[in-house]
This record gives structure tokens, sequence and C-alpha cells, in this order.
């Protein structure tokens, strides 16, 4: 992936060109390449994210009470929800990562992307202001908050409230199965609830592959 690609995906994703790219190239480093990495970014674009949908909701659900509307923007603001966010418009193709970052399969961590989506959000504040970042966190999380629940509920966390309604243990999430170079390697998890036969997925990275294997579950079982 060259800069060239970067610079024009980066331009496709965000509200207003980028300015100062440098910023937004801050926010897609990793600190296993030893440069500025995304950490102080994504401090500030996580105070702005939660923001931005507090006034969102305050004014979509006008009659909802505090601990609802909390609810809500736990869910949108969570890691995870960030992380999906991130997924869905091609972040993990544009991390700049290190060699072991690479290897331990940084380019698919909830931890990451979630991490660098809120820095990509903090890169366009200091770059174009809040309006450009309110424009930005409104097309990409807008749709969820018109959903009827505010947010999709990760598939690891409905697993979790399933279990315990329904008076099980949480779920035990253990690795069956690595292989393949470490550039491409695949994670197999299995996932256990007392009670019920096991359910097995793969994916390139150990979180994405117990989301899987935790849907994989649900849709078997709920």
């Amino acid at each position: 992936m060259t800069n060239s690609d970067k610079d024009n995906w980066l331009k496709a994703l965000m509200p207003k060109p980028p300015s100062d790219l440098g910023l937004y190239h801050r926010a897609l480093t990793h600190g296993s390449t030893g440069q500025a990495d995304y950490q102080r970014l994504e401090f500030l674009g996580d105070r702005i994210l939660g923001l931005v949908i507090a006034d969102m909701l305050y004014h979509r659900y006008a009659e909802e009470a505090e601990g609802r509307l909390s609810h809500r923007l736990n869910a949108l603001v969570s890691g995870l929800t960030c992380a999906d966010i991130a997924r869905q418009h091609g972040v993990p193709d544009h991390l700049r990562l290190g060699k072991q970052a690479r290897d331990d399969g940084a380019q698919q961590s909830d931890n990451v992307l979630g991490d660098v989506m809120e820095a990509l959000i903090g890169a366009l504040y200091l770059d174009h202001g809040i309006d450009a970042a309110r424009a930005l966190i409104e097309r990409l999380w807008g749709p969820l908050i018109e959903t009827a629940n505010g947010a999709p509920k990760h598939p690891k966390s409905a697993l979790q409230e399933w279990c315990a309604a329904h008076g099980r243990k949480v779920p035990e999430y253990v690795i069956t199965k690595k292989e393949g170079p470490p550039h491409a390697m695949t994670f197999e998890i299995t996932v256990t609830v007392k009670g019920f036969d096991p359910v097995t997925a793969t994916a390139h990275s150990k979180q994405a592959a117990e989301t899987a294997a935790a849907l994989a579950f649900l849709e078997v079982y709920a």
C-alpha cells in the first residue's frame, strides 16, 4: 500500500480533504514502528466522539431517561463498535505496523482498530475543527443511532448476556489451532458454554475469531 493510495483513501473517507496529511498518517501509525504513534490523537478523538454521540442521542431520543441514554452511549463509543466501523471503512488496510505487531495479528485487533478510529477523529478535529469531526461521526455512526437499540450488540457481549439470561456461566474461549506464516496467521477459536456443544470459528486474529465463534454460537442456539 503506497502513501498515494493511503492519501486517496483518506480523501474519500474524510468530509473535507486533509490539509495536514501528517496528522492522519500518525493516527494510522502503531507504536511498534518506533515512530510517533496514534495514542495522543486517540486520547483526543475519544473525547470528541463521546461529546458528539452524547449530543446526537440527547436530541434524537428527547424523551429518554439518563440511564437509557447512557446505555446507548456506552454501546456506541465502545472499542468494539469503533473497531467494527474501522473495518467497514477499510482502516486495517492502511495501518502502519511494525513486524512484530503484524505477526501478532494487530491489523485485526479490536483494541488497535478502535483506538485508530478514534485517532482519525482526533486528527480530523485538529485539521478542520469540530464541525468536520461531527460530520464524519454523523455519517459513520448515524445508522447505528437510528436503529431500535441504539447500537448493534457485539456478538461476545450478546453471548455473555444470553448466558446470564439462561443461568449459564460466562462462555469460555480457547485457541484450538494456530497456523500459517506470521504475516497471515489463522486462529481457530472454540467457544464453550456448559450444557451445549462447543462451536468453532476461524479468523486472522484472535479477537476476530472469538467474535466469529460467539456469533456462530448464537446462530445455532439463541
